[in-house]
């Protein structure tokens, strides 16, 4: 106390000289080695010597001040001081006044914005903190000094505005604002930022931002209001105060925000930590959502980080979805884009040594860098939204979820998508479905996951373990665009991604290869076929993985073996020295296949062997080494090729079935690789090819064939009778007879040599064409002459003569017409599309060589059971396994499809056969083999009886149908002159028509599946599947497709002959001279159209429409129809116009079709082309042309009314679209119940109903199947009842149930009628399902519309009582019959039935009327009505008379008496009755 007496004195003295101070406090700072510890005292100023007893030494230069005691300490001293001292409060403005000259020296400012240093001297050194505040944040926190203070440091800051940072080596603007920071005390911290807010609109942007980001640690915030206001309540006021005025501030930072996008950044910083309302936090919300397409894109992380982390559950899915609108990523990816491009030009100006300015390309590059940390940036603000906030991950699904347009759709949302898969493992099922759904609507193409790979790979990738388990996931989805993205997903990944993840895509496709599912099979190797085209090396490095594959191959199908070896030659002899080691792998595994006797083994050999030498014998390119390197490589390929030819034909030679799959395998290569081959190479193998080919098969042609055969040998169609000499014929009997003889006498003696067997003929003419045609640049000048050739056969007028012949002579002749058939098959393959004239009609003339043969064929199958016919494709798993095939077979393959169709009987028969038959809702999509075959038989089509033989002939060719480009020619236009004219017009007749209009078809359906199906998780062994569609599975179903689609206008002149056709025999009816030859020829066409239908359906109905890719293809398809209707008027129509055109334009044949089967087609045909997508009135459309097929008489030629398996079959389908697309179900049921069942009951034992003549009694069954299928899914489709539905609501709703239990009641009913096993099977399945769906929706309508609607409601059960009685007594018959197939509904129908009775109680106790309600026991009874007696029945029957008696009549409020519902006992399955107890 003594000493700071003598202080105050000291400063009292001093008081005098107060005015001079500023003068001399430069002289004393300057002096400083003049000035001591005591003398100094007199040229001490206030401001000095205040500091210095309260406890600062100031220090001058790079010395910080210095503090001896605590801050707090300090602060009492210094503010104890400035009160007491005499001139108060006038000491204030000199202290200040010697605060403001001292900090004129910006070292002296600099240390008083720095933290001061505490003395550690041994007095002190427990007294003071390790860290202390600056100068300036002490005197702040003096009450009396801070707004003198505040005021000062404000007025420095212009000082500093145009200083660049780092001159004096300190920011001294951020140093100053930062004084303002946490401060305990403010005395108007409304004033301080009003001025602060001041000094933003005229400070430059670094001030700016220093002062915006600080804000709100100078601010005092409500949390803080809420805790001073336990400690102080007198500070309420002051806080509530400040929350308005800091409200008033915010909406002056939000219009900043809209003027200045500079400072965007430190803006959201503030905004986002400062604490607000809803209300504000909205507006400031939207302010910066306007600004986000056009920010700049370092700041958009910031402004993207603002909006999510404000955003609320209740508005979470609005302000995502505008935020997804407002993100492009578009300018992310300019400056990559603009960066490849100046590489390529470096590269390029590089290459033609030129000087190049790197400058520019630096800048690009460091452009780019910067965009992709900014765009990572932005997605992990996005991901931490994500991860931590529920409400933003789901909002974000929702929002991409409510998208409905493929425009809408952006790179984001995909890699948002797996963002919230990788992150959220809770949402991961969610995003994959809304993934999944996305990619069937053709919203997510694959082109726009491409972009996301390719221009944002480093985000990407964080998500790499989500992709790999969505593509995995993705290849097991029955939908082809899902697989498509899936396998997208793994080439993109594996493009984009380093080398681990590479790897891992590799290993991944791999498992799928060795996962034994057919279609994960097929497209993991699609995938590495593309890989191992677009990334060789790459793939190189992960060989070893690809090569364990050969380990699994037994599961591999030859299709499947072909890709494999093509991607491990590929690998192999791609590079030189990596790939050595597995050409030494794969030339031990072929050695080792090839040696095998196992055949399956010896195929996967030859299949390898030739994939090998195709990677050889690739041309290389000229600038890939110098020309003795180029020598050098071609003689070590030479080495290789003369190797593998020389082992395949040491191993092939004495086996035709492998020395035909030899020939196969090497054709199928020269077509694949048409171009690409050197030649050179194989120039040994063609000259023998060559050689060997003419010597093996062909002959002169001479009157006499001398030898000994079965069959006497004659020379058959020839086409080239005017060139006698030099002609040539193909010697095939003699091969045949000589190649059955060597079956039998086969041995040692011609084992040296080459086997020459008819086998290899159409296999080795084939790869002759082929290699002639690369030789010639598609020209087969040089063989032309094997195309009109005769073939060496004999007499084939066997119509009466097969009896007379031995097994053995018939089975040779049988062979000898399938060597001839695949002989003509393989020449049309060969010149289908030469152009000449005369070859066309040469062609055009084998094609009626095949169908004639075809038909003669028949006969001789017929007669020759047992037969199986020499092999024609030989890449099958196993000949063994192909079904042996006799005369039987096509009878026995019929039934098995009406086995499948209908039932299997294996196991226990009458319960497949009842769950078969009660099949009823379902449309019958399994129709493809009974398209084309059952009706075909029916109508005694030639071509039907051939289809289980169709392995053992020929593959055709794609190309051949060109061909169908020509016209068609019936009978009913030719004259006597029919051949002649025919040649000259060059054009198609019905049977060649219908040849290959039914191979096509079977290809279509082979290659374009129709529509999802779902996956079977065990499928059986389906080797043979791919028979005889090997060179058609080297295409994909898109190449496929696009070949239909440039024959659709031929395909429609052909549909639109046989409409005018079919119209004019309608008009022509009574006028018939040859009854015999006209249905025959009708029967003919009527194949041709029911094709022609086939084929269309086959095209629009492939589900590969449905991805967005193959939209151009479709529109290129939809646009051909609808230009029949609108010549030239199509080219700018849009998608759904094309569509209606098209719909239109088919609609137009229904006048014309000649049977129901092509009235199923034709309609099925509309609805693939309606659903995309269907409209209100294509659906009125279809109902009304179903009707019309149903209520239409279908009669055939022969006078006999259309049926059989097949017609029902058709009839399910085509009920089932008339009552899903009719506007009125409830209606049409009624009607055909109601008027046409009536009719039918009326009419003769072989009658039919004269409204719906498709409706017969064989026909019933099926029509009452569709209808109680149809009525039990409207019922279901009503809605629940609700309390809280409206009484107007509640009476239309039982209005529909009155019409829906009426409908039932009357179905039910026929029963008595019509009382066949299925019908009853079809009752009791249906009836239970009613019941359920009556339970379940229409009694929580009764509870609440009791009251209200009572006699609607007792009128409702009084119906559905009638109904179940009778379904009672069907339980009784079906016991009294023991009939396992119907006994088996009975348990779950009595369950349903017993439900019933208490659920109707509940409703009577629910509106307080359970005294109506009473429960009798009714007597067991059959169909007819009697009663079925059972022990103890007879002691019983009065008083059970009684109780039902008294359940029929009950009391005037009882609902209904069926309350009392006799059908509903307990006792399922039991045959006496028993009593339900209430």
């Amino acid at each position: 106390m003594i000493s700071k007496r003598k202080s105050w004195k000291v400063d009292a003295s001093e008081e005098s000289c107060k005015t001079d101070l500023p003068k001399t406090k430069k002289s004393r700072i300057s002096d400083k080695e003049n000035a001591s510890a005591f003398c100094g005292l007199e040229n001490e100023g206030v401001f000095e010597e205040l500091l210095r007893t309260s406890g600062i030494v100031l220090k001058a230069g790079e010395g910080q001040n210095e503090i001896a005691v605590d801050q707090i300490t300090f602060q009492k001293k210094l503010c104890l001081a400035l009160e007491k001292h005499p001139t108060y409060p006038a000491v204030v403005k000199q202290f200040i006044s010697g605060l403001e000259s001292h900090i004129k020296d910006r070292n002296q400012f600099k240390n008083c914005l720095l933290p001061c240093t505490p003395v550690r001297t041994e007095s002190s050194r427990n007294l003071v903190h390790s860290y202390c505040e600056s100068l300036i944040k002490l005197l702040l926190g003096i009450k009396i000094l801070q707004p003198a203070v505040i005021t000062l440091l404000l007025e420095k800051i212009p000082e500093f505005f145009f200083d660049i940072v780092g001159t004096f080596g300190t920011n001294f603007p951020r140093l100053i604002v930062n004084q303002f920071k946490w401060l305990d005390r403010l005395l108007d911290s409304q004033d301080l930022v009003k001025k602060l807010m001041q000094m933003v609109s005229v400070s430059p942007v670094p001030i700016q931002h220093d002062i915006i980001t600080s804000l709100p640690e100078i601010l005092e915030d409500s949390q803080q209001s809420e805790v001073a206001r336990e400690l102080r309540k007198q500070l309420i006021t002051a806080n509530e105060l400040r929350n308005i005025g800091r409200v008033t501030r915010m909406l002056q930072m939000s219009c900043l925000l809209k003027q200045g996008r500079r400072l965007t950044v430190p803006i959201l910083d503030a905004l986002s930590r400062l604490d607000l309302d809803a209300d504000l936090v909205a507006e400031v919300r939207q302010s910066a959502m306007t600004i986000v397409p056009s920010v700049k894109l370092e700041d958009l992380p910031v402004v993207v980080k603002f909006i999510l982390q404000n955003v609320k559950a209740a508005d979470a899915v609005e302000v995502i979805s505008d935020l997804r609108k407002s993100l492009d990523l578009s300018s992310c990816v300019l400056p990559l884009q603009i960066h490849s491009s100046q590489k390529k030009i470096k590269s390029q100006v590089q290459a033609r040594a030129f000087p190049v300015d790197n400058g520019c390309f630096d800048s690009s590059l460091s452009q780019v860098t910067t965009s992709q940390n900014c765009v990572k940036l932005l997605f992990d603000v996005i991901k931490l939204a994500v991860r931590f906030q529920k409400d933003v991950s789901e909002a974000w699904i929702k929002a991409i979820e409510n998208s409905t347009s493929v425009s809408d759709h952006k790179v984001l949302d995909l890699i948002v998508l797996l963002l919230i898969h990788s992150t959220n493992t809770r949402n991961r099922k969610q995003t994959e479905k809304v993934l999944r759904s996305k990619i069937r609507l053709g919203c997510m193409p694959e082109q726009l996951m491409q972009n996301a790979f390719q221009n944002h790979s480093t985000v990407i990738k964080d998500f790499f373990p989500s992709i790999l388990a969505l593509a995995q996931a993705f290849l097991h989805s029955a939908h082809p665009a899902v697989v498509s993205f899936g396998s997208c997903m793994y080439k993109q990944a594996f493009a984009a991604f380093d080398s681990y993840c590479q790897q891992e895509v590799v290993t991944a496709l791999v498992t799928h290869v060795c996962s034994g599912s057919e279609t994960e099979l097929d497209i993991s190797l699609d995938v590495l076929t593309d890989l191992v085209v677009l990334h060789t090396s790459l793939l190189m490095r992960y060989a070893t993985f690809v090569k364990t594959i050969l380990d699994s191959t037994q599961k591999l199908n030859p299709c499947q073996i072909r890709k494999l070896f093509y991607i491990l030659s590929t690998l192999a002899f791609s590079q030189k020295q990596e790939g050595s080691y597995i050409q030494d792998d794969m030339h031990m595994v072929i050695r080792k296949w090839l040696s095998s006797t196992v055949p399956n083994h010896k195929q996967m050999g030859i299949i390898g062997a030739v994939s090998m030498i195709g990677s050889v014998a690739l041309k290389r390119n000229e600038g890939d080494a110098a020309s003795l390197e180029r020598a050098e490589l071609n003689s070590e390929s030479d080495g290789q090729l003369s190797t593998l030819l020389d082992l395949v034909s040491f191993c092939c030679e004495q086996t035709p079935e492998v020395l035909a799959l030899y020939y196969d395998e090497f054709a199928s290569l020269i077509e694949k690789q048409k171009g690409k081959l050197d030649l050179q190479l194989l120039d040994g193998f063609g000259k023998s090819l060559v050689e060997d080919f003419p010597s093996d098969f062909v002959v002169d042609l001479s009157p006499t064939v001398h030898g000994s055969f079965l069959f006497p040998v004659k020379s058959l169609y020839n086409l080239d009778e005017d060139q006698s000499q030099e002609a040539i014929a193909i010697n095939l009997l003699p091969l045949v007879s000589q190649s059955e003889l060597g079956r039998v006498t086969a041995g040692a003696s011609n084992q040296s040599k080459r086997a020459v067997s008819p086998m290899c003929l159409s296999p080795s003419f084939r790869l002759l064409r082929l290699y002639t045609a690369e030789q010639n640049s598609g020209s087969l000048e040089e063989i032309d002459a094997l195309l009109g050739c005769p073939l060496y056969l004999t007499d084939l007028e066997v119509e009466g003569k097969l009896e007379s012949l031995s097994k053995q002579e018939r089975e040779f002749l049988c062979s000898l017409l399938f060597y001839a058939l695949n002989w003509f098959r393989e020449v049309v393959n060969a010149f289908c599309q030469q152009q000449d004239a005369e070859m066309k009609g040469k062609v055009l003339t084998r094609l009626q060589n095949i169908t004639e043969l075809q038909n003669v064929l028949g006969k001789c199958l017929a007669a020759t059971p047992g037969y199986v016919p020499p092999p024609a494709t030989f890449d099958s798993e196993a000949p063994e396994a192909v079904p042996s095939i006799n005369a039987a077979g096509p009878a026995r393959k019929r039934s098995g499809r009406k086995k499948k169709a209908d039932g299997s009987k294996a196991g226990s028969a009458d319960r497949s056969q009842a769950d078969d038959s009660s099949e009823g809702n379902q449309p019958d999509t399994e129709l493809s083999e009974l398209d084309k075959a059952a009706t075909d038989r029916e109508a005694g089509n030639p071509l039907a009886q051939l289809q289980s033989y169709r392995p053992y002939f020929r593959e055709l060719d794609l190309e051949v149908f060109t061909v169908l480009h020509c016209g068609l020619l019936t009978k009913s236009v030719l004259d006597t002159e029919m051949h002649t004219e025919a040649r000259e017009v060059v054009q198609l007749g019905p049977a060649e028509l219908c040849f290959l209009l039914d191979d096509l078809c079977w290809k279509l359906e082979h290659v374009l599946p129709s529509g999802s199906t779902r996956r079977v998780p065990f499928p059986k062994e389906r080797g043979n599947k791919d028979i005889g569609f090997s060179h058609l599975c080297q295409r994909s179903p898109k190449e496929v497709a696009m070949c239909v689609v440039d024959l659709l206008k031929p395909l429609c002149k052909h549909m639109e002959n046989m409409h005018n056709y079919f119209q004019a025999s309608v008009q022509n009816q009574g006028a018939e001279d040859e009854p015999g030859v006209t249905i025959q020829e009708h029967q003919l066409m009527s194949s041709c159209y029911q094709l022609l239908l086939l084929t269309f359906r086959s095209l629009f109905a492939w589900n590969g429409f449905s991805q967005h890719e193959n939209t151009d293809l479709l529109r290129s398809a939809l646009q051909v129809l609808a230009d029949r209707l609108k010549p030239g008027e199509t080219e700018f129509l849009l998608l759904e116009e094309l569509i209606s055109e098209s719909f239109q334009y088919l609609l137009n044949f229904q006048q014309s079709v000649p049977s129901f089967h092509c009235a199923y087609i034709l309609t099925q045909l509309l609805i693939a082309i309606a659903e995309k997508p269907m409209s209100g009135w294509k659906k009125e459309k279809l109902a009304s042309l179903a009707k019309q097929f149903l209520c239409q008489s279908w009669v055939k030629p022969s006078g006999d009314r259309e049926k059989g398996s097949q017609f029902n079959s058709a009839l399910h389908t085509l009920l089932c679209v008339y009552l899903e697309h009719t506007d009125n179900i409830l209606k049409a049921i009624e009607e055909i119940s109601s008027v046409g069942v009536p009719e039918l009951m009326n009419s003769a034992k072989d009658g039919c109903s004269s409204t719906y003549p498709t409706l017969s009694r064989q026909t019933f069954p099926v029509f009452f199947r569709v209808m109680m299928a149809q009525l039990e899914s409207s019922a279901k489709s009503i809605p629940a009842g609700k309390p809280s539905d409206s009484s107007e609501v509640q009476l239309e709703k039982l209005l529909r149930w009155n019409i829906t239990v009426r409908n039932f009641h009357i179905l039910i009913n026929l029963v008595k009628v019509f009382d066949s096993r299925p019908v009853l099977n079809i009752c009791l399945k249906y009836g239970r399902l009613f019941v359920e769906a009556f339970l379940k929706l229409a009694m929580p309508l009764l509870d609440h519309s009791f009251k209200k609607h009572t006699d609607d409601v007792q009128s409702l059960l009084k119906t559905l009582q009638l109904s179940t009685r009778q379904l009672h007594h069907m339980c009784g018959h079906s016991k009294i019959h023991q009939d396992i197939g119907l006994t088996n509904h009975v348990p779950l129908l009595k369950k349903s039935l017993e439900q019933f009775v208490y659920r109707v109680k509940a409703m009577l106790a629910f509106n307080h009327c359970q005294e109506a309600f009473w429960v009798g026991i009714l007597k067991n009874r059959d169909l007819q009505g009697e009663e079925i007696l059972t022990q103890g029945s007879e002691e019983r029957g009065s008083d059970e008379e009684d109780s039902e008696d008294s359940a029929e009549g009950p009391a005037e409020e009882e609902p209904s008496g069926s309350d009392t519902d006799d059908s509903e006992q307990r006792g399922g399955a039991g045959p006496g009755p028993s009593a339900a107890r209430p």
